[in-house]
């Protein structure tokens, strides 16, 4: 799991006065099928599952399931990162109430006050647009189209009703691909969110850069991150209008070490961040994430390692787990540095008053055996 096989998993530290009280979701990433709910002490409450795997999910109010299945076995999207063959919704008994199943589905997804779905899809772009885009490093294998990346909003009925190609409003002087990044996808969005007002906030892992786009015009309204930002993950929008960013790291100049930055918008100042101590000892190459929980604490995620772990506004660890559950199938298995036995793209934390959870049965002790295997005790 990244440490020596000493190293404990599970629950690793919980101070309760200090915690935004509630249950934890989190998903081993790649060869996985189940997603696990966890109380404060680590325990699993419940388990959804779905045969087609789950790679990253999170619970809709109605504590339904919205996830991202397996990837693909064929196609251009096979092999690519976080790609998936659908997005399901399940319910608590996880049955599949609904599905999208557009192609090229990946990494995100964000289900809307209406009811409609906004999804995430590589498209190809144009030879000519490939042969302008500028950075990253040439191969043999370079594509004649790059992938880029589109946004669809998807109704219940899995209508088509809004589509967003991000090529067309990026200047391709300014979204310059990082030198040590390669040229089969021009962004590599690897997030999909959206603001206060229900505009589209990105993240472009290929150019370092997050920015809000403006729904209606399909035109950026902000944009940020070259120079300041290194392959990001999951940005938020913050009540207060400030948007919360994992910021990866692995290409800075000097050290690599990740961090957690809170940025205003309208200024461009960081007005929070969170680091590690000594720095390099919080540090994801890629996936993770971060969010402000009501009481004004954050719940990191650390992906590569799979741990998770919530801090106080005074950056100081309030509780901390490392995930217990490997991968399930050969997919990440073996050796070599992509092997990331018992990632988390995210992880989630849901209030005990959720309204997800009235009249659910969440007794830790119907996964007693399970709890029993995986307490890292």
């Amino acid at each position: 799991m990244g440490w020596s096989t000493h190293h404990p998993f599970g629950l690793i530290y919980n101070a309760p006065h200090s915690c935004y009280q509630g249950y934890t979701l989190i998903t081993t990433t790649r060869g996985n099928c189940y997603s696990n709910l966890i109380d404060m002490e680590g325990r699993v409450c419940h388990r959804w599952y779905t045969a087609e795997g789950i790679n990253y999910s999170y619970m809709l109010p109605n504590g339904n399931l919205l996830l991202r299945t397996s990837p693909p076995e064929s196609g251009l999207s096979a092999g690519m990162g976080a790609a998936a063959v659908a997005v399901l919704e399940l319910d608590w008994d996880s049955n599949v109430v609904w599905e999208c199943r557009l192609p090229m589905l990946h990494h995100d997804y964000q289900r809307l006050p209406n009811g409609n779905t906004l999804v995430l899809l590589w498209e190809p772009i144009s030879e000519e647009l490939t042969a302008q885009v500028q950075g990253g490093f040439k191969t043999d294998d370079d594509p004649i189209r790059m992938l880029g990346d589109v946004v669809k909003e998807v109704t219940p009925d899995g209508t088509v009703v809004y589509e967003w190609r991000s090529w067309e409003h990026l200047d391709v002087a300014e979204a310059v691909i990082c030198p040590l990044e390669g040229r089969k996808e021009y962004t590599h969005q690897n997030s999909l969110n959206v603001t206060n007002t229900g505009d589209l906030l990105v993240s472009y892992r290929q150019t370092s850069t997050v920015g809000i786009v403006d729904k209606t015009s399909g035109d950026f309204r902000w944009q940020w991150g070259p120079g300041d930002l290194s392959h990001q993950h999951n940005p938020t929008f913050l009540d207060n209008g400030r948007v919360l960013v994992f910021d990866n790291g692995p290409h800075r100049r000097g050290v690599s070490y990740s961090r957690v930055v809170e940025i205003d918008p309208e200024t461009n100042e960081i007005a929070w961040q969170y680091m590690g101590d000594p720095p390099i000892s919080f540090y994801s190459y890629h996936i993770s994430g971060a969010e402000r929980l009501p009481n004004g604490n954050t719940l990191i995620c650390e992906g590569a390692p799979g741990r998770a772990f919530e801090v106080n506004a005074n950056k100081e660890i309030v509780w901390e787990y490392v995930n217990p559950f490997n991968s399930e199938d050969g997919s990440a298995t073996g050796s070599g540095p992509n092997v990331y036995r018992n990632a988390l793209f995210r992880a989630h934390r849901y209030g005990v008053d959720h309204a997800g959870f009235r009249g659910k049965d969440l007794d830790p002790g119907r996964y007693a055996s399970l709890n029993r295997m995986y307490s890292g005790k």
